[in-house]
C-alpha cells in the first residue's frame, strides 16, 4: 500500500481486536473502534476503508463477518503488545506503508446503511449500561502493596545502666 489513510490503520487494528477467535461482526468492530479512538469515523469513510483493505488482501469476509488474512495477522503480530494504542497505530501505519500485497483480494462491500445500524446498535448497548468485554482494565494509581508487609516499629534505644 503506497498511501495509507488513518481510517485504514484504525480499521485494521479494530478488526484485529474484535476478531480474535472468529470473524467479527460489524457491531464488534465498531465497539473496538470506539475503544481505540474514543470516536467512530463516518460511515462513508469506513465503507471505503473496508473496500481498500479488502482489495489489498488484508481483510476478508468469512461466516457473515470480517476476518484478518494471514498477511494482516503477520503485521499485527509485529506490533508491541504492551504499547498504548497511539504507539500501536503509529507502528501499524509504518508497516502498512511498507506492505506490498502479494495477491489482490476482493473488495469488501459494506454499505453505509449497515455501518449506521451497527453504530446505532453499539450506542444503544453502551447506553444500556451492559458490561463490555472490550473495555480496558483500570490501572492502579499507586504501586501494588504486598499483603503482610507493614513497616515495623523502630527498636527502642537501649538504656544505659
Amino acid at each position: 500500500m503506497s498511501s495509507v489513510l488513518d481510517v485504514d490503520v484504525l480499521l485494521l487494528l479494530a478488526t484485529a481486536l474484535a476478531a480474535k477467535r472468529r470473524p467479527a461482526e460489524l457491531v464488534e468492530i465498531v465497539a473496538a473502534l470506539d475503544l481505540i479512538r474514543g470516536n467512530i469515523p463516518g460511515e462513508e469513510k469506513l465503507s471505503a476503508a473496508f473496500a481498500r483493505l479488502g482489495a489489498c488482501g488484508l481483510l476478508l469476509e468469512a461466516d457473515g463477518g470480517v476476518a484478518l488474512t494471514e498477511a494482516a495477522e503477520k503485521l499485527i503480530e509485529t506490533l508491541p503488545r504492551k504499547g498504548e494504542y497511539a504507539e500501536r497505530l503509529f507502528e501499524l501505519k509504518g508497516l502498512l506503508a511498507a506492505h506490498k500485497p502479494a495477491t489482490d483480494g476482493s473488495a469488501i462491500v459494506v454499505g453505509a446503511d449497515q455501518l449506521r445500524a451497527a453504530i446505532l446498535a453499539h450506542r444503544a448497548a453502551a447506553a444500556a449500561g451492559g458490561k463490555s468485554l472490550l473495555v480496558p482494565k483500570p490501572k492502579p494509581e499507586a504501586g501494588p502493596v504486598r499483603p503482610g508487609q507493614r513497616q515495623r516499629k523502630p527498636m527502642p534505644k537501649s538504656r544505659k545502666r
